[in-house]
């Protein structure tokens, strides 16, 4: 029987998810965190021995693997940033495993398929929990909300200020007009756009964090007031999460005994509220700084060579760059890492395009 091309995707997952965990051991200072990456180190590698008996049955080679460059970057974003930035998305990662087993497990005809699937999408859903735990947080993580921390912030503050800087270097150039005025106009470009996006980053994560606390603070007075229909809506929130009718009213009934408790699960379950990974002066600092590197990019050329040789030089090393940045967000897209660099590569090329062939009218006679 051939073996469903499909299977090589996932064995592949399974290498890479096993060769990831070990390299999070192996950086790990925390103790705690570090057992637990070792502890999926042995899961994993009981998945892929799962893939492997799976394909031997059928008959089948098993496919070659080294670790994609999506897990390549997120363990070298690891050891420079610590496991707490790109935990929040290999916990997306692990969620949305579950799902796709549990699509393979109803759409597959073989029970040794479906017995597999289902046993490691199980073992997925307890790792994201896990990993979920592990950053503080309480509950499902696929109810989770938050982004992921300095390293979100990081590629899209850098995606910012390359793809605007590059299209106003574009129309200076367009421009014709002498390379001091375009140094000038890109610095100063530069740091407009990170001072914005700095700005920008730390306002709306401050916004965030306003509403969120004033959500909260809702939610307590109203405990406080009618204690009596907030064990009610406990009890609802409990149920739906699978005790029977009896065990989830005794226990919202203990838990209003400790009205932080009751307000933690309130806020978690029903506000759909989750800590911040990263404080508002923090989000701006970073978006600003990943923004103005960004942007410096397409003008570095433009410092140490000729202007003739500096334009093709730039424009190569920000197309790079866009296809670099593309890829490395398909971190937090989940697209492959090819199609996200494509996409990026085309808007940026397209920005310059359109930034050259303005800079180009406006100057016409």
């Amino acid at each position: 029987m051939a073996v469903d091309p499909v299977w090589s995707e996932y064995y592949r997952d399974e290498m890479d998810a096993a060769w990831l965990y070990r390299v999070l051991a192996s950086y790990e200072r925390d103790p705690a965190r570090r057992a637990i990456f070792e502890r999926l180190v042995t899961v994993e590698d009981a998945h892929v021995e799962r893939w492997r008996g799976l394909f031997q049955a059928q008959g089948g080679d098993l496919p070659s693997h080294a670790p994609s460059l999506q897990t390549r970057a997120l363990a070298g974003a690891a050891r420079v940033l610590g496991s707490s930035a790109v935990l929040p998305i290999i916990v997306r990662q692990e969620t949305r495993e579950v799902g796709s087993y549990l699509r393979l497990a109803r759409r597959s005809r073989q029970k040794s398929t479906q017995d597999a699937a289902m046993a490691i999408a199980t073992e997925s859903a307890e790792h994201a929990q896990n990993l979920s735990e592990s950053m503080g947080r309480e509950g499902e993580p696929w109810h989770a909300t938050a982004g992921a921390g300095y390293l979100r912030s990081v590629v899209y503050g850098f995606n910012d200020g390359l793809t605007a800087n590059f299209g106003l270097v574009a129309g200076v150039i367009g421009a014709n007009v002498a390379p001091q005025l375009l140094i000038v106009t890109g610095v100063a470009g530069a740091l407009a756009d990170a001072l914005s996006m700095g700005a920008s980053g730390y306002l709306a994560a401050k916004s965030e964090a306003e509403v969120a606390a004033r959500q909260i603070a809702i939610e307590k007075e109203e405990m406080r007031l009618m204690p009596d229909l907030e064990e009610k809506e406990l009890t609802i929130i409990l149920e739906a999460k699978g005790l029977t009718p009896d065990r989830a009213r005794e226990t919202a009934h203990a838990m209003m005994a400790d009205p932080q408790q009751a307000l933690d699960t309130k806020v978690q379950e029903e506000l759909g509220i989750q800590q911040p990974l990263v404080t508002p002066l923090a989000d701006g600092l970073v978006t600003g700084a990943a923004t103005a590197v960004g942007a410096l990019i397409p003008l570095v050329p433009f410092f140490t060579m000729e202007a003739g040789l500096a334009i093709w030089v730039s424009l190569t090393v920000a197309m790079l760059a866009h296809f670099a940045i593309g890829a490395a967000r398909s971190i937090f897209t989940g697209r492959s890492l090819w199609a996200s660099g494509r996409d990026m590569f085309l808007v940026g090329f397209g920005v310059a395009a359109a930034g050259y062939l303005i800079g180009g009218l406006l100057m016409a006679p």
